[in-house]
């Protein structure tokens, strides 16, 4: 990898602790599964699928001093993408418990650990400042996370921010230092209704599935950030940006295994995207579809992010 990243992600790394269900347990029932364990984490799974897909990425992150920490590390080594894992002594290395049914959905549950304790100091300024790209969520301590959006706006690069996990704590202004935007079916409902702006409180995401394309454009606009692109799961995405509102379509034929990291897979492939592509939005999203799309034909987070070979054969099958 270059010493200058052009990709810089903060965020979360997280140990996945994930089973493996016919169905999801009822309150109060017991199910036998499988269990299997990996490294994960919002922030981790979004520098993976972006350093996999062939672009020079850093990922910045906080770490317990245990064994998942030793295996953070161990993972990146192997992966070659750089990485810089603050250590926190006094919190534990953050955790996932993962519930995935026959179907591929999922159930997760978070402990965020040392993610929340990531400081300013631990952000290399240099890398920060001389990206092109930028990316944070909402899976670590989120003073860290402004600072990191309003410093890299501030030099010039391009900042995109996935409101993931929402939180009722959201600091709306992030949006500020917000270039790009990216939040899904149930993320963005949240916002429409947390934002005054919007002028709704009842906003569902069975109404995000019935609105037109004109007014799902309208609404995001009173968001205030230049450009929101909103995962639709299945369906694709949406893009809107100051010269109009674009419906790009998932890939199908897709035979779905685990969607577990899906949001992921596209955020980070959008990043490596934008870099591929000179800046194309556009473009940069077809390339996160793709990327998610092979990311939910296995099993896991960051071990299903597919790599820059796989995603060129799967789109030169697609064109």
């Amino acid at each position: 990898m270059s010493t200058t990243p052009k990709v810089v992600v903060v965020g979360s790394f997280v140990q996945d602790l994930t089973w493996k269900c016919r169905e999801f347990p009822r309150a109060g029932e017991t199910t036998v599964g499988t269990f299997k364990t990996g490294p994960g984490g919002k922030g981790s799974n979004q520098a993976v699928a972006c350093g996999r897909a062939g672009v020079d990425t850093l990922f910045v992150g906080a770490v317990g001093c245990d064994a998942f920490a030793v295996q953070a590390k161990a993972f990146y080594r192997a992966e070659k993408i750089s990485s810089r894992l603050a250590s926190k002594p006094a919190h534990a290395t953050g955790t996932a418990a993962i519930l995935v049914s026959a179907s591929g959905q999922n159930e997760i549950i978070v402990a965020l650990g040392a993610n929340d304790h990531l400081r300013k100091s631990d952000v290399p300024l240099t890398a920060l400042k001389r990206a092109r790209v930028v990316v944070s969520q909402l899976e670590s301590n989120l003073d860290t996370a402004a600072h990191v959006l309003k410093t890299a706006r501030g030099a010039g690069v391009t900042t995109v921010l996935n409101p993931a996990p929402m939180r009722a704590d959201f600091p709306v202004a992030l949006l500020a230092h917000t270039d790009i935007l990216i939040p899904n079916e149930t993320e963005f409902t949240a916002l429409v209704n947390q934002l005054p702006q919007t002028g709704l409180t009842g906003f569902t995401e069975e109404k995000l599935k019935t609105i037109s394309e004109d007014n799902l454009h309208a609404l995001c606009r009173k968001i205030g950030v230049p450009t929101v692109i909103v995962t639709l799961g299945a369906r694709g995405c949406f893009i809107s940006s100051s010269n109009g509102g674009l419906f790009i379509p998932a890939y199908k034929g897709i035979e779905v295994i685990d969607t577990t990291g899906a949001g992921d897979a596209f955020v980070g492939g959008f990043a490596a995207g934008l870099v591929k592509s000179s800046g194309d939005i556009a473009a940069a999203a077809r390339f996160g579809n793709a990327v998610a799309a092979l990311s939910v034909t296995k099993f896991g987070t960051a071990p299903a992010m597919p790599r820059a070979r796989e995603i060129a054969r799967f789109l030169k099958g697609k064109s």
